[in-house]
């Protein structure tokens, strides 16, 4: 069965029906947007609208979805970056601009894709066929290390511990400006935007979040930082280090502008991951090297 939804438009006049859209169903890209409203998917007062119409103020959009069909995720041969693996997990570091898990727009070319080749699909069933053996994710244009369960039971253990907090996450990144204190925690409830939908924001209500940072080194106009992840929520630490002034360098949705050095999304980098074996009992922690394109800007910025 399709899916019906309805919008009330109260903000955001004069936005492109397509990009209001967006913003008010993050989950879904705006090129699939496009395609339901140019399939008639999209009416105000039950006559179809375009992808330009402009809404106005006490616009009753009706949105049709169509019946969401099950996509089979195939395997692909992807280089992966493996740095740890045993029966029970697999420790990845993943690279700059791939995605994890597939989604609307993204059905080939991330790394559940390359995962179910090299496992040979032997990844935990619990959260479905677009996400299997996914707990936990990082952006897209974050790198790093993040670990996949290969069985259920490791996906419950390892789950239970994200659920707690217990599991240690630590990233480095370089800040805009000069952070003056040497350490400091970010304690600070982050929700949707109440405006831009696909953004995050520090807001009155939103979901508890914690982020520990710390200075490893100045570079005048900007810091290079270590932040360690008490909780885990959408964006935390892009989100926590824009709210107080200091945006990680390079983040085209809560930066300053266009970014220097010719770089292609944030200067964020997932280092270390540390988690108690589902099976052992014993506490492993893995680290991904600081990848080429963030080891060359630290060669920059030390140079002046």
């Amino acid at each position: 069965m399709s899916e019906k939804k309805s919008f009330e438009v109260k903000e955001r006049a004069g936005l492109r029906l397509d990009r209001y859209l967006a913003e008010e169903l993050p989950d879904l890209s705006r090129s699939y947007i496009q395609k339901v409203i140019k399939d008639g998917g999209v009416s105000l007062k039950e006559k179809p609208l375009k992808a330009n119409y402009k809404v106005s103020p006490g616009d009753v959009i009706q949105l049709e979805m169509p019946p969401v069909v099950e996509m089979e995720v195939l395997p692909e041969d992807l280089p992966l970056d493996i740095l740890y693996e045993d029966a029970d997990l697999i420790f990845v570091n993943k690279p700059k601009d791939m995605v994890v898990h597939p989604s609307a727009g993204h059905f080939s070319g991330t790394l559940v894709n390359g995962l179910l080749y090299h496992c040979r699909g032997e990844l935990s069933g619990i959260n479905g066929v677009m996400r299997p053996g996914i707990v936990h994710r990082i952006d897209k244009d974050t790198t790093g290390v993040l670990v996949v369960c290969k069985n259920d039971r490791a996906h419950n253990r390892v789950a239970e511990q994200l659920k707690e907090h217990s599991i240690t996450r630590r990233y480095r990144a370089v800040v805009c400006g000069n952070l003056k204190e040497d350490a400091g925690t970010v304690d600070a409830a982050i929700g949707r935007h109440p405006v831009e939908r696909k953004r995050m924001a520090v807001v009155p209500g939103g979901r508890h979040a914690v982020t520990h940072y710390r200075v490893l080194e100045r570079f005048g106009k900007y810091t290079y930082i270590e932040c360690e992840l008490e909780t885990g929520r959408t964006h935390q630490i892009r989100v926590h280090m824009a709210s107080v002034g200091h945006p990680i360098l390079g983040d085209e949705v809560y930066g300053r502008g266009k970014a220097p050095f010719e770089l292609h999304g944030q200067v964020l980098h997932a280092m270390v991951l540390g988690v108690v074996h589902p099976s052992t009992g014993k506490y492993i922690e893995v680290e991904a090297p600081l990848p080429g394109y963030f080891a060359e800007l630290l060669k920059k910025l030390k140079k002046g």
